[in-house]
């Protein structure tokens, strides 16, 4: 065997001990809450998607993977490592994966919304975020895992893997258009009225608590954050798209689902 493939198969070894770590430290976050139903998985549609033999599309919860190149747009980093390596985890449990589903069953688009666990009770979120290579997201009723989700992630942001190689994070006034979205800046102006709460970052971005959405935040503590520096995360929404965008209003809007959205910074 030449040089070159030795290097090549101890560069493999080396990526399968480090993917091993990560797997055995993720157990520790979100482990399987017992028996569960198994299904047959058809293929793996990205980073975050299933599709099941049944015809059923799963979203999982908890996980926001970079997305694939679709519809004239690249796709962003580490997109097509986050649905490799959920294709391989699939692979790993003969195909099925044991779901725990949401207490909203489905979403907008009509996905099953779920967690997954391999054969072994292992979740498959956790695991691609202790990878990183993917961002928690939480959105509400579906918050079962939410604190295990986070520990996760932040294996990853502190050991830099993944998509924290290079940090995401932006500042509001670079943002050039809607999707999922790490930002940080300081608070300039909190108000709160009958279309929910509303942070206002500066001239660009806004905040914002939807009715909905204020039970689950500390009211009182989001209230006294002006002046504070946050770091929120969720899609952000282009309002000069939507009509009626007056003067003075922020072009990008940023909806909060839940407190762990929003992160406090010193």
């Amino acid at each position: 065997m030449g040089c070159p493939a030795l290097l090549k198969k101890a560069s493999l070894v080396g990526a399968f001990f480090i993917f091993g770590v990560y797997f055995e430290a993720a157990l520790a976050y979100c482990p399987a809450p017992g028996t569960l139903p198994s299904v047959k998985v058809q293929r793996v549609v990205d980073g975050d998607t299933l599709r099941l033999v049944d015809g059923r599309s799963v979203r999982l919860i908890g996980l926001n993977s970079p997305e694939m190149g679709r519809q004239g747009r690249s796709a962003e980093p580490f997109a097509e490592a986050a649905r490799k390596r959920l294709q391989a985890l699939v692979a790993a449990s003969d195909e099925r994966v044991m779901l725990q589903y949401g207490k909203q069953a489905k979403d907008h688009y009509g996905r099953t919304l779920a967690h997954a666990y391999d054969s072994r009770g292992r979740n498959l979120e956790a695991q691609l975020l202790a990878e990183g290579l993917g961002y928690l997201v939480a959105v509400a009723p579906n918050l079962a895992l939410v604190q295990c989700q986070q520990a996760a992630e932040r294996k990853a942001r502190q050991a830099h893997v993944g998509l924290w190689q290079r940090s995401p994070v932006q500042a509001p006034k670079q943002l050039s258009r809607g999707g999922f979205a790490l930002i940080q800046g300081r608070v300039q102006r909190v108000e709160r009225n009958g279309g929910g709460l509303w942070l206002e970052m500066g001239d660009s971005l806004v905040l914002h608590i939807a009715p909905r959405a204020l039970a689950n935040f500390d009211l009182r503590a989001v209230q006294g954050l002006n002046g504070r520096k946050v770091e929120a995360r969720g899609w952000v929404i282009d309002r000069s798209k939507r009509g009626g965008l007056r003067a003075g209003q922020a072009r990008w809007m940023l909806p909060l689902t839940d407190k762990a959205m929003l992160e406090v910074l010193p």
